[in-house]
């Protein structure tokens, strides 16, 4: 008991000593408030004589006089200061004649009742008041410095968002087309289940893994199925909750995340986009002291923990080029995980898994659906799969069809039938002869793939017509040949409107940036060039994001290069232009048909076109026959460039074109 009265007497003391200083600080600061207040509302005060007083009545510069208790206050006429109020006040001596002097002179007098009552009111508003409201609130913001909450209190305090146990709601069977990803991460859900088996050989668990790709591949899905698989607690919380305007509070938070982990591990903290701390450090042109004082905390944390206790840090960026060199070192992200756009067996299983609860009918074949979405990440599948059954719905219908996928994928890549852009008569057979134009240059040319679709029905993203084609297999490399052949494909809408039309029109602007951007490639990336040889003459900037390339040659260099790109667009729209003029007749039929139904499948096109060259005996790229309706042979567009990483039928929605 003695213990226990020895324990809290200091306490007790330390609590009187600290409420003993508040009060004082109170009290200054209640003293302070109040004659900065009285002497806003009373003026700048003087003394003067009873002799200077009535000097000043006999020159008529007085205003007002107010008689209070034993003093004579004193308002003169004119005023230096506008906002401070200058009155003087004497002692008044016996002057039975100061009523009449006052009468005379015309001038405003008055007497104030300071009696017991109205004095005791002023000094409770004056002091009382003003110190019960100050005292309040700073015991108010000491009680939450003290207990580490409130406004202020958790300035420096995490604020991850904490889920135990499967409360993700995400397992591994959930993401579907990243294996690879998978396999690496189920090896560190195993070490926190059996971490024994590890041990026993000597193998340590990773620290930490980056998942690095591009936006929408799944890989926040990934760190909470990692979490929902290990069945341990998963703080999850973005890089910018870091970021602050104070010095200190985001190192501070990151102390107090790895304090509140390593309390409750085995456990998984996963940052998104951790390049918003995780930038590298850069002394040439200045930095930001708060971000650096965090990445620095970040690292002396990933430091210190002991990965034998089951704590894992997960991150996910798609600009891994940016990050500090020292936090992507063995040690702290001891793994890369790339997480890429599926190929095609991805995208059948992450179809499989988006479509698991949607009703779908006996005509619905995802392997189509998947080999014409070619470059489509997880997020644009999901969405596809939605579009489609928002659409079955709005048909009144209880299942997907195959044609509602189709539609779907369109939807996605081009946007919706843009029904109220209605074109002209002129406009609509020029937008008609241009789609012909590349189906007629695609169909003849060998290294090429298929055409599924010829539409000038107008989009949203601002394309008027659209030509579709859709690989017969998927395909990781490119030949030359074959994209010399995509360049002629491309050009075949603008030499359709030059022979035609003997003119051009703007409808070919995409076509020519796609053009420009697979001829540059071919010879600054890909040593497609005689003239250049095997020399990498750009590279790629933010490969997961928008793919910038930057010139890493000479501006002599770079002329050069414009040139030869001028030779190989003006070889191939040379080359379009002969297969147009060779095949006008054909183009002309297709081209009325197409204005009449102004949608046509790849079916309908080619059996018109080898109606023409079967007499002729011409030779052309010889398609497979689908043997599908024709209202439900649809795909989606091109991938003019998989190993970039673009995403197909990419659509200028700068100004109304034909793609």
């Amino acid at each position: 008991m003695d213990n226990d009265n020895k324990k809290t007497d200091p306490n007790r003391r330390k609590n009187i000593r600290t409420a003993l200083v508040m009060v004082l600080i109170c009290l200054g600061i209640t003293f302070l408030f109040t004659h900065l207040l009285n002497r806003f509302k009373n003026g700048d005060q003087e003394e003067i004589s009873y002799s200077e007083f009535l000097t000043m009545l006999e020159k008529d510069e007085i205003k007002e006089v107010t008689i209070v208790d034993s003093k004579i206050m004193i308002e003169p006429k004119k005023q230096t200061n506008p906002v401070l109020k200058k009155t003087y006040y004497t002692i008044p001596i016996t002057d039975y004649k100061l009523v009449d002097r006052l009468e005379e002179a015309d001038i405003k007098f008055s007497k104030k009742d300071t009696s017991s009552s109205s004095a005791l009111l002023s000094i409770l508003l004056s002091y009382v008041l003003p110190f019960v409201l100050i005292y309040g609130a700073m015991f108010f913001i000491m009680r939450n410095l003290g207990r580490g909450g409130g406004m202020l209190g958790s300035v420096g305090k995490s604020n991850a968002k904490v889920y135990v146990e499967k409360k993700t709601g995400v397992t591994f069977a959930d993401v579907a087309g990243q294996d690879e990803a998978k396999e690496s991460l189920t090896e560190m859900v195993d070490f926190l289940h059996n971490p024994g088996k590890y041990l026993k050989i000597g193998a340590k668990l990773p620290k930490g893994a980056l998942l690095v790709g591009p936006p929408g591949t799944g890989k926040t899905l990934l760190a909470k199925a990692v979490a929902g698989e290990a069945n341990v607690p998963f703080f999850s919380l973005s890089g910018s909750d870091f970021v602050e305007m104070f010095v200190g509070v985001g190192a501070s938070r990151v102390r107090d995340l790895f304090k509140q982990a390593q309390g409750m591990a085995p456990c998984i903290i996963f940052i998104d986009e951790v390049d918003a701390i995780g930038k590298s450090r850069d002394s040439r042109f200045g930095g930001n002291d708060e971000r650096e004082q965090t990445l620095n905390a970040l690292l002396a944390e990933m430091d210190g923990f002991d990965s034998s206790k089951g704590l894992i840090i997960l991150a996910a960026t798609n600009r891994p080029e940016v990050l500090d060199k020292a936090l992507l070192r063995p040690g702290r992200f001891d793994r890369r995980v790339i997480v890429e756009r599926p190929d095609l067996k991805g995208r059948v299983d992450t179809l499989k898994v988006h479509s698991r609860d949607v009703k779908m009918d006996e005509t619905v074949d995802l392997d189509a659906v998947a080999l014409a979405t070619s470059g489509a990440v997880g997020s644009d599948l999901a969405n596809m799969i939605n579009e489609a059954a928002l659409a079955a719905v709005k048909d009144g219908r209880s299942a997907v069809s195959q044609k509602d996928l189709m539609e779907a994928v369109e939807v996605v890549f081009a946007g919706k039938e843009k029904k109220d852009r209605i074109l002209n008569e002129k406009e609509k057979r020029i937008v008609a002869y241009h789609e012909v134009g590349h189906a007629i240059c695609i169909a003849t040319c060998k290294n090429t793939e298929p055409v599924q679709k010829i539409t000038i029905v107008p989009r949203t993203m601002g394309a008027l017509g659209f030509t579709m084609s859709v690989p017969e297999e998927e395909k990781y490399l490119m030949s030359k040949e074959e994209m010399l052949d995509e360049l002629v494909g491309l050009f075949g809408g603008r030499a359709a409107e030059e022979v035609v039309f003997q003119s051009v029109t703007t409808g070919a602007s995409n076509d020519i940036e796609r053009a420009t951007s697979i001829a540059r490639s071919m010879i600054t990336m890909y040593g497609m060039s005689d003239r250049f040889g095997l020399v990498t003459l750009e590279s790629i900037q933010d490969r997961y994001l928008d793919g910038r390339s930057v010139m890493n040659c000479s501006e002599a260099t770079g002329a050069q290069i414009d040139e030869e790109v001028q030779r190989i667009l003006r070889e191939s729209y040379e080359k379009a232009l002969k297969i147009i003029r060779d095949h006008r007749e054909v183009m002309d039929e297709i081209a009325a048909f197409l204005i009449e139904k102004e949608n046509i499948t790849g079916k309908e096109f080619m059996d018109i076109f080898r109606k023409h060259k079967e007499g002729a005996g011409e030779e052309s790229q010889e398609f497979p026959e689908t043997g599908a309706d024709p209202a439900e042979v649809k795909a989606g567009p091109e991938n003019a460039e998989e190993e970039s990483g673009s995403r197909p039928e990419e659509v200028n929605t700068d100004s109304p074109e034909i793609d």
